[in-house]
């Protein structure tokens, strides 16, 4: 089983910053992604940004330039630095990594979510 630890949300205000952190513990072999997903009230949960386990990257057209993510592979620990940040990044994040369990098993885990509240 792998759980995932959130943190790093809040409240900002528009044009401000803010670092989020999902540690990823547990029986974990290996990583092969790590990323951020966001759901805004009355939306669907959508791709924010993801890394992959060879460094590979990918981003939502509305993030790019404002948002990166990296991880620290040795912590199992994505992060997603978010600059400029806008009222429509209001939403709440949602960490989730997938990879092969130490028993040799799939494993796609989610986080429990962090609050992200841009004020404009």
């Amino acid at each position: 089983q792998v759980q995932l630890v959130e943190s790093g949300g809040g409240l900002v205000q528009a044009g401000g910053s803010l670092r989020l952190s999902c540690a990823a513990s547990g029986s974990i072999f290996s990583i092969s992604g790590m990323g951020w997903y966001r759901q805004a009230p009355g939306k669907q949960r959508e791709l924010v940004a993801r890394v992959f386990s060879g460094g590979s990257t990918d981003a939502a057209d509305s993030v790019k330039g404002r948002f990166t993510i990296s991880r620290d592979i040795a912590k199992n620990t994505v992060y997603l630095q978010m600059n400029t940040l806008k009222a429509e990044d209001t939403a709440d994040y949602y960490c989730n990594v997938y990879g092969t369990g130490a028993a040799g098993r799939y494993f796609d885990s989610w986080g429990q979510g962090t609050q992200v509240t841009v004020s404009s």
